[in-house]
């Protein structure tokens, strides 16, 4: 069973209708009682880091999430600020992040971007794939949807899955042992995101 996180934000609903049109069990997940009986979640974020951060801490569910992804090693899926929150800390904010990768979220340099680069980074862009297996098993160089004004900075490059190109390369999927991210929106991308989120259902 495939838990989706619903603190107040994110795309709760297009996750759990994606995963109803492929026939995967899939349930939202708005209590710690209905996370414990979760083989993979997905942490879906929209808005600014600290505002984020701070409807997860409220929610009564921080401590069963990283018990069930730390502890226990429950695959886990993170959407956007979703993914931003898996590192320690963002340059939008002040709080601090969910820490689990060792990582940090950055601004886009207005500077080191093409005269074409605008922020926030939104719409449809190329995501390049590192490798065929995992998350973009069968998808090869897709197209995805981003909205955002903010990029992952893992520590090790080693956890960067996929890469994409907006003034510069920028890490747009991570990996880290159980731990995944896509800063964009798979259930905004069409087939390719379609195909992502079974993909993380089969990894």
């Amino acid at each position: 069973m495939i838990s989706i996180f619903d603190y107040g934000i994110g795309n709760v609903q297009a996750l759990a209708n994606i995963y109803k049109r492929l026939n995967i069990p899939a349930r939202i997940a708005s209590t710690a009682e209905d996370l414990a009986r979760a083989e993979r979640i997905i942490l879906p974020g929209v808005g600014s880091f600290d505002w984020a951060m701070a409807r997860l801490d409220n929610s009564g569910m921080r401590a069963a999430l990283d018990d069930l992804v730390l502890s226990e090693g429950r695959p886990v899926l993170g959407i956007c600020v979703g993914m931003q929150m898996m590192a320690k800390r963002s340059d939008e904010g002040s709080l601090q992040g969910l820490g689990w990768i060792d990582a940090e979220v950055k601004k886009f340099d207005r500077a080191m971007a093409s005269d074409h680069a605008y922020l926030p980074h939104m719409g449809w862009n190329d995501v390049e794939p590192r490798n065929q297996e995992s998350l973009f098993k069968n998808i090869g160089a897709g197209r995805f949807y981003f909205l955002h004004s903010y990029y992952f900075v893992p520590k090790d490059q080693n956890a960067v899955l996929a890469v994409t190109d907006y003034g510069g390369a920028f890490a747009s999927s991570v990996r880290a042992g159980n731990i995944y991210g896509v800063q964009f929106h798979p259930e905004k991308s069409h087939q390719w995101g379609v195909q992502l989120l079974k993909n993380f259902a089969e990894s």
